[in-house]
Parts: C-alpha cells; sequence; structure tokens
C-alpha cells in the first residue's frame, strides 16, 4: 500500500522527479548579483533579480588541480536581462567567491 502511494506521489509531481540541484551557494548568488549589477550600473530601484539559481557544469581551476563549481542568475534593469555567473571553489559549509562574469542579452 505505500509502495502504491508513494509511486501515485511521484507519478503526479513530475516537477521533484527533474528538480534541479541545489547548491549551499545558492542564496549567496542571488545577493552577489544584485551586488554586481550595483556595480556595474549604479543603485536603481528598478533592478530585479530571478531568485532561480541554475547550477552548472563545474569549470576547471586554471591555477590548479580541482574544479570550480558554476551558479548561474538572471538580473533585470528597466528593459535590460543580465545573466550572471558566479564561481565558487567547492568548500564544505563556506560560499568563497572567486570569480564572477556578467553578460547583458541583447540581439545584435
Amino acid at each position: 500500500m505505500i509502495k502504491y502511494a508513494l509511486l501515485v506521489l511521484f507519478i503526479m509531481s513530475p516537477s521533484l522527479a527533474f528538480a534541479e540541484p541545489v547548491h549551499h551557494c545558492s542564496t549567496d548568488a542571488v545577493i552577489q548579483a544584485k551586488k554586481l549589477l550595483d556595480f556595474h550600473f549604479g543603485l536603481d530601484d528598478r533592478t530585479e533579480i530571478d531568485p532561480h539559481v541554475a547550477v552548472l557544469k563545474p569549470i576547471k581551476n586554471p591555477a590548479g588541480k580541482g574544479r570550480f563549481d558554476v551558479l548561474e542568475v538572471y538580473g533585470h534593469i528597466y528593459k535590460g536581462t543580465y545573466r550572471m555567473h558566479f564561481i565558487y571553489a567547492p568548500t564544505a559549509g563556506q560560499c568563497l567567491l572567486v570569480g564572477q562574469e556578467i553578460l547583458e542579452m541583447t540581439n545584435l
């Protein structure tokens, strides 16, 4: 009976089956996104940060062994949309930001 109930629950909530992994630095990445947009464009009350954080493939550490975690966050100012990548050293329980990228999403 319990197995049947769990199967029904699993089928009825497909978003659980395909949920993206949650990184322990996701909240920090959203905070850093606001700071990065403020740094580039100044304080603007139209700045919005998307709370959804995507965990991307890790990248190789260019200075040695190991890999870095990459988190992607989108932000908006008025009509502009910006994709930001925050690069973290993989440390347990800490969020050590080692790099960041920002790119305006535009059609040229």
